[in-house]
């Protein structure tokens, strides 16, 4: 479990122990505040406390975009962890109130009913499913449980800071969740039916690193796949990308994946320039057709080669 000291991960915590369900803890240690050493303190003493692990990073100092530079220092170590340690499911404790906000900043930057309804209760990534069991209660509900049962947690002081992007749509969101709140849960609801609806079920399929799908001829449904299949490695795309992705038959996401529509065919793999390539690879490649951005990865993956050869033939 995902956990912060702060109100939403401390009650999680006591809710997974009534329940009689087996966990860990991790917390990051990003190094900002004086209060976020008392926080992993805290995670150490209830992890002794009640039998747990508890993995603690202590991150490097971030000095650019920071929001973002530390969810991807997060998540790369949530998923260290539970390759490292068998682990089949990663647990946080994201509510109403973050799923509201989620949807309204991606509708600010530029997005489409499936991003917008992104968050959901459980997302398969590479090696383990991210679940998120406390979607369906705000942060009001929490804090009355933690109050009832005496439980104490940490309020964030950075939480307040409005440099930070969240924290502002946080101070305008938080009048209309306590006010609108059973809409919009039912708001959430209703879009999961629409997006089961619009969105065809795409299966990937893999060797090694190298993933493809058959097209469905619809862009929309094929962006959603090579968007979930990314978030799964831990890469979000943003806007301009699934710009990109929906116009040019080959993209460059983060300067990481390749995605290269060709034919019935999605390809997506990791992103290699490969100066030195040999004349009979590069004429293999030139027979198939092959795109280039995909020839600096291919030329190490022979099995995903002898594939492609199978599917283009």
């Amino acid at each position: 479990m995902a956990f912060s000291a702060g109100l939403d991960s401390s009650a999680l915590f006591f809710i997974l122990l009534e329940n009689e369900i087996e966990f860990d803890i991790a917390i990051v240690d990003y190094g900002l505040r004086e209060q976020s050493k008392e926080e992993v303190a805290y995670a150490k003493q209830l992890s002794k406390k009640y039998n747990k692990e508890c993995f603690v990073l202590e991150c490097e100092k971030i000095d650019s975009n920071f929001e973002a530079n530390a969810r991807r220092v997060r998540y790369d170590f949530f998923a260290k962890l539970t390759q490292e340690h068998s682990y089949q499911i990663l647990l946080t404790a994201h509510h109403l109130g973050d799923r509201f906000e989620w949807m309204l900043m991606q509708f600010c930057k530029g997005a489409g009913c499936a991003e917008l309804s992104s968050m959901q209760t459980s997302q398969e990534h590479s090696n383990y499913t991210l679940v998120r069991p406390l979607l369906h209660l705000d942060k009001q509900d929490l804090k009355k449980y933690l109050k009832n049962k005496e439980i104490k947690y940490f309020e964030d002081e950075s939480n307040s800071d409005e440099t930070y992007k969240r924290n502002r749509f946080r101070k305008i969101l938080s009048p209309l969740l306590d006010e609108y709140k059973d809409g919009i849960k039912k708001s959430f609801d209703y879009m999961k039916e629409d997006i089961n609806d619009l969105i065809t079920d795409t299966e990937i399929h893999k060797i090694n690193d190298f993933a493809y799908f058959y097209s469905s001829n619809s862009a929309r449904s094929d962006i959603y796949a090579i968007d979930k299949y990314l978030k799964s490695l831990g890469n979000i795309i943003s806007a301009q990308e699934r710009e990109l992705i929906k116009n040019e038959s080959t993209s460059v996401i983060a300067r990481k994946y390749v995605v290269n529509k060709h034919g019935s065919y999605v390809f997506i793999a990791p992103y290699v320039h490969q100066d030195k390539l040999s004349k009979e690879f590069k004429e293999k490649m030139r027979r198939l057709k092959i795109e280039p951005k995909l020839r600096g990865y291919l030329a190490s993956d022979l099995a995903a080669v002898e594939l492609l050869s199978e599917l283009l033939a």
